[in-house]
């Protein structure tokens, strides 16, 4: 029989510009609120799953692993690992299945990323990376520019508009407001989202995640092991789904539809042994605030063309039917790309046992999903999550 695995404990730091502090840094401390909010200790842990994108362009570090492992007090194997911003989640995922294989019982998995300690040319190159090498980098292609023509290319098979967009940001920020670790705890209205600055029509300033630093990691157990040792661990990854698509756009079928997502979203539900209609609440990459809409639609809880209206509908806001993104999203929560998809295990986890900002909107919520992309939607995870007690 398969063992389920309980997230014992959750730990981030306040995800925004802080370039003094290193990624060991970062994740050292992420490690130590995890531990403690775990009550496990540093020598339970048989495996390290560390997330980190573009280290050798930000420190010039590769080999993260055991640097990670020596930060946060393990003597464990250690493994770094990389697919462009869902590589926290990919640590997630491997700590799963380590813990669901019978191989171990206690794994610290997490991430981690320093951006803003060098210059934001610097920091879009790296970021650049995660796109086709010979056929979008070598063209200029960076993510705003690649995600604008999805958008655009949504908004003519579609419709919708950039209000639609804004209704998004808008939600999200004000989702983040009373959130301590989210890097914007401001709210902003549709005009400050319609008048900002272009970055790549139709996005302004406001459409686009922002440049982070900050780390997130995670305790995970086996169910004996809660059991043998009196945790208080009651939210269970029931659902863990993996999917791939073409690396570069032009490659693609369709640039308004993401089959990683749909394909992970699919692995996910089957794996929990449930569907769209049993989650409560989402947590979504929002790196642009078209990729809400496609993410949505991918993950079956909207058809193609009709998620790009549901913030505007109040379908997704923190009293909808389906809350999306209560930490703030990337858009507002910050976007350390290495950290992002622990950081959303930890949201997820403090909103289903009660003790986020936001848990009291969602009281009643015992499912919870999460989903992390890479690139353009090339590569993406997606994690269900339960309250077991």
């Amino acid at each position: 029989m398969v063992t389920g695995v309980r997230i014992a404990g959750v730990g981030m730091t306040p995800f925004g510009k802080q370039s003094e502090r290193t990624s060991r840094e970062l994740f050292a401390a992420a490690a130590d609120e995890a531990f403690t909010d775990a009550s496990v200790s540093r020598d339970a842990v048989e495996e390290l799953f560390y997330g980190n994108f573009m280290g050798e362009f930000a420190e010039t570090q590769g080999h993260q692993g055991p640097l990670m492992a020596n930060a946060a007090g393990v003597v464990a194997p250690a493994t770094r690992l990389e697919s462009a911003c869902a590589s926290g989640s990919a640590a997630v995922r491997q700590g799963v299945q380590s813990i669901r294989s019978g191989d171990t019982d206690v794994v610290l998995v997490g991430g981690a990323e320093r951006m803003t300690n060098i210059s934001t040319a610097e920091t879009t190159e790296a970021l650049s990376a995660a796109a086709d090498g010979l056929w979008e980098i070598s063209a200029g292609v960076t993510f705003p520019g690649a995600y604008s023509l999805m958008a655009n290319r949504y908004f003519h098979e579609f419709g919708g508009d950039r209000e639609d967009l804004a209704h998004i940001a808008v939600k999200n920020h004000e989702n983040a407001v009373e959130n301590d670790l989210a890097q914007f705890q401001r709210a902003i209205d549709i005009e400050d989202v319609l008048e900002a600055p272009t970055v790549s029509s139709p996005f302004g300033l406001y459409d686009c995640s922002p440049i982070s630093d900050g780390a997130a990691a995670a305790v995970l157990v086996s169910d004996d092991f809660a059991e043998e040792h009196g945790l208080d661990a009651p939210i269970e990854i029931t659902g863990s789904g993996q999917g791939v698509d073409n690396m570069s756009l032009q490659g693609r079928k369709s640039m308004v539809k993401t089959p990683a997502a749909r394909r992970a979203g699919e692995m996910a539900y089957e794996d929990a042994g449930l569907g769209p209609a049993d989650i409560d609440v989402a947590e979504v990459h929002d790196c642009f605030t078209i990729a809400e809409a496609l993410a949505l639609e991918a993950l079956g809880f909207y058809e193609p063309g009709e998620a790009i209206s549901a913030a505007r509908n109040g379908e997704t806001t923190i009293d909808g039917d389906l809350p999306v993104n209560l930490s703030g999203g990337l858009k507002a929560k910050g976007h350390p790309v290495g950290a992002t998809g622990c950081a959303q295990l930890t949201e997820m986890t403090k909103l289903l046992r009660g003790d986020h900002v936001n848990s009291d909107a969602v009281s009643d919520a015992s499912v919870g999903l999460t989903h992390n992309a890479g690139g353009t939607v090339a590569s993406c995870i997606v994690h269900v999550l339960e309250v077991v007690e």
